[in-house]
């Protein structure tokens, strides 16, 4: 994060929301939590919705905020992977916590509007198909 921009913080959760908040940030993240150590191709198949251009930035951004490490291979062809640091795995309970209050706010929307909540705890089943905790609760099945 530069300079600027954290001058701009006046609480501890901007912070982390700067760090790792954001549709694609915390979606890296997870892929990696789930998956390891992963090259670029990799990474894009997993986040199938992600452009190429939005994927670059937000490994970048990452990597300015020591999350994910970018290891490079003297080969040919060259190799390149991305991986969690420890940094960045410091990120996941706070993320399965987030999850957890998430899943709970569908339900509760649920008892007083079943029907709309009943699609958006489906669409959210679904966004959550990677296992990107530790904790897999029953919710899923």
């Amino acid at each position: 994060m530069k300079e600027d921009k954290k001058k701009n913080i006046y609480c501890p959760i901007e912070y982390g929301f700067q760090v790792f908040g954001g549709k694609w940030k915390s979606r890296a993240i997870c892929v990696l939590n789930d998956k390891g150590t992963l090259r670029y191709n990799q990474l894009r198949e997993e986040m199938s919705e992600i452009t190429d251009g939005m994927l670059a930035s937000t490994l970048k951004e990452l990597m300015q905020e020591h999350i994910i490490e970018r290891k490079q291979y003297d080969e040919i062809p060259p190799r390149v992977e991305y991986g969690l640091t420890d940094k960045g795995k410091s990120i996941i309970p706070i993320l399965n916590t987030i999850r957890e209050w998430s899943l709970e706010q569908f339900k509760l929307e649920a008892a007083t509007n079943f029907e709309q909540a009943k699609i958006r705890l489906e669409e959210a089943r679904k966004a959550d198909k990677q296992k990107c905790f530790e904790s897999i609760n029953s919710d899923k099945k």
